[in-house]
């Protein structure tokens, strides 16, 4: 099996600086991305997502995915590229609509 932690680095570093960081003796890690001395996603793997390779593709996907969210990218886009398994490139941006106001 491939390096999980290589995988990680792999599938972000081309645009977020990644840092691993051991959480406890479980295993677990924490992976935060970092753009711009600004924190973008935190998550924390445990031992059995890391060490599951499938898994692990799934975790890597869903961080991505929030992440393009974020950024104002098509939510239906994105899937369709993640089912299509070529995810490389980003999906169009739409055009920004104002959010709906919750009443509190």
């Amino acid at each position: 099996m491939d390096n999980p932690f290589q995988l990680i680095t792999d599938a972000f570093a081309p645009d977020y600086q990644v840092n691993l960081s051991i959480q406890g003796l479980d295993g677990s890690i924490m992976l935060t991305l970092s753009k711009s001395g600004r924190v973008v996603a935190k998550r924390m793997i445990s031992a059995e997502q890391r060490n599951d390779p499938k898994r692990l593709k799934r975790l890597v996907q869903s961080i991505q995915f929030g992440i393009a969210i974020e950024q104002g990218h098509s939510a239906v886009a994105i899937l369709e590229a993640m089912t299509d398994g070529d995810n490389r490139n980003p999906p169009p941006q739409v055009k920004s609509r104002p959010r709906p106001a919750m009443g509190l």
